[in-house]
């Protein structure tokens, strides 16, 4: 099925017929696929709704780059739609910033949620990270002079500028089509650790006690800064600990969102 909002579209797939609406939301790069266990051990306790964020799965990808607020934005309104007060959230990494946006625009359209690996906080970068920072910095202010523009050109310019972001980039900024960089680029500069103070909704935050991706103290950061939160760290897990362990995972939710 396809939602049409006022920002752009977004497929989506429902499950199940329970009075309890879960929402999931998927990591960068991921789909509704991620959630395939998921949906099939919760769809008898929940109806549970499965998105695509604009440019993952199904989803058009958004017609000009997008930060994490239009996400949060278009999701609220998919919410809206469903003709429901609150839903249950599960989010993973990417799934939890749109999820704590969403809770600064609107606190209380969450009534509980699972964050698992969940983005939003900046990253404490290393000696390495910062050298190629600083490499790309440099590169950018050689190709934006003027001079450099004249000798060259502007076409040269921007490929030599995709050349070198394509060779330094994450694997995430890589595997992205251009638009998506765009929106890649703007997602990881947002800073959402003021959005923690506005979540009012239980939370129970699962993370891989081997996580590179959003190493484990941002979760301990979100357990100290949300109110009514928890943290559960698996042991031996990384950034998809929720599938890694997925047994485990299964039952703690079960705990936690039906008691």
């Amino acid at each position: 099925m396809i939602f049409e909002g006022s920002l752009g579209k977004m497929h989506y797939e429902v499950a199940g017929s329970g009075e309890r609406t879960l929402l999931l939301l998927h990591g960068w790069g991921g789909s509704t696929e991620n959630w395939i266990p998921v949906v099939r051990d919760f769809q008898k306790d929940f109806r549970v709704v499965n998105v695509d964020f604009p440019g993952f799965g199904q989803s058009p990808e958004p017609e000009t780059p997008w930060s994490v607020t239009e996400y949060a934005k278009l999701t609220l309104e998919f919410i809206h739609s469903l003709g429901v007060d609150t839903v249950y959230v599960m989010a993973h990494s990417f799934g939890g910033r749109v999820a704590l946006m969403i809770s600064q625009m609107e606190s209380g359209v969450i009534s509980k949620q699972v964050l698992t690996g969940a983005a939003g906080l900046p990253p404490k970068k290393s000696l390495t990270q910062k050298a190629v920072g600083g490499v790309i910095h440099a590169l950018n202010s050689i190709m934006d002079n003027s001079l450099t523009r004249k000798l060259f050109g502007d076409e040269k310019v921007k490929a030599l500028r995709n050349k070198v972001r394509s060779m330094l980039g994450s694997s995430d900024y890589k595997k992205a089509s251009p638009m998506m960089r765009e929106t890649f680029k703007l997602v990881i500069q947002q800073d959402l650790t003021d959005c923690l103070k506005s979540v009012s909704a239980s939370t129970l935050l699962i993370w891989g006690e081997n996580d590179t991706a959003t190493p484990l103290w941002m979760g301990q950061t979100m357990e100290k800064e949300i109110r009514d939160a928890g943290l559960v760290v698996f042991e031996n897990a990384g950034h998809f600990a929720y599938l890694e362990q997925y047994p485990r995972f299964k039952a703690i939710c079960e705990k936690f969102l039906i008691g």
